[in-house]
């Protein structure tokens, strides 16, 4: 059996550690092949809402990437919006200096009627993989949940609470929470009677108000509203 065979098996047998934020990369990634050079966290944003995209965000370092960049990060939901955006701007800063990159995919209303929010939770994360351009067999993944990357990227893990226990993930999620949210307050402007830019398409009390004396509009999710009173 040749290293890259073994190390595929190996990686069946992989446990992550469970504390909060500790990953040395450099130590964590000798348990796979020397050749792997990128660790990419994925996660999603908007997978409940009544209205709009969903949002898968990819976040991607280099092994030897600095990890006290990272003190701090939490899921994105769990932050304020004030930190978020603090974070979106700390993101896009080492981006601009190329030391990180990301991908934030938006996958339409339409798409998620047509499809199923699975199907199109899967078409965020392969379009984010793609636009990144990485060889997938010197690429680490780990995503946030349920969710899972195409299988030509063998060395994956779905980590149950991922954007709370792994930096790479947090940051992925707060990167597709503030973009899908800076996205729904712009559709506010076209749709004002809804206040997408308040609830962000979530079936709040206000947006069900809202719902129930407009009707829905081309921006709501029709699979999402198949049970719910109009009138």
């Amino acid at each position: 059996m040749d290293e890259f065979a073994r190390h595929q098996i190996s990686l069946l047998d992989f446990k992550l550690r469970s504390q909060y934020f500790p990953i040395s990369y450099n130590i964590y990634v000798r348990k796979f092949p020397p050749y792997i050079t990128h660790i990419v966290g994925i996660d999603e944003a908007g997978r409940g809402p009544l209205a709009g995209p969903v949002a898968v965000g990819a976040f991607c370092i280099p092994v030897n990437f600095d990890r006290n960049f990272f003190i701090k990060v939490m899921d994105s939901k769990k932050l304020s919006e004030k930190n978020r955006e603090l974070w979106f701007t700390k993101i896009r800063t080492i981006h601009k200096e190329g030391r990180v990159q990301y991908k934030v995919v938006l996958v339409s209303n339409s798409i998620i009627d047509t499809k199923g929010i699975s199907y199109a939770i899967k078409l965020g994360i392969k379009k984010c993989l793609g636009q990144l351009g990485l060889n997938p067999k010197k690429t680490l993944i780990l995503l946030d949940g349920s969710l899972k990357a195409s299988g030509e990227f063998m060395f994956q893990k779905t980590i149950i609470k991922g954007d709370m226990k792994e930096p790479v993930i947090g940051c992925a999620s707060i990167m597709a929470k503030v973009i899908r949210d800076k996205y729904m307050v712009r559709k506010a402007k076209l749709f004002p009677k809804y206040m997408f830019d308040v609830h962000k398409g979530y079936g709040t009390k206000i947006h069900r108000q809202a719902l129930k004396k407009y009707g829905t509009s081309p921006f709501h999710r029709a699979s999402f509203l198949k049970n719910f009173n109009l009138k």
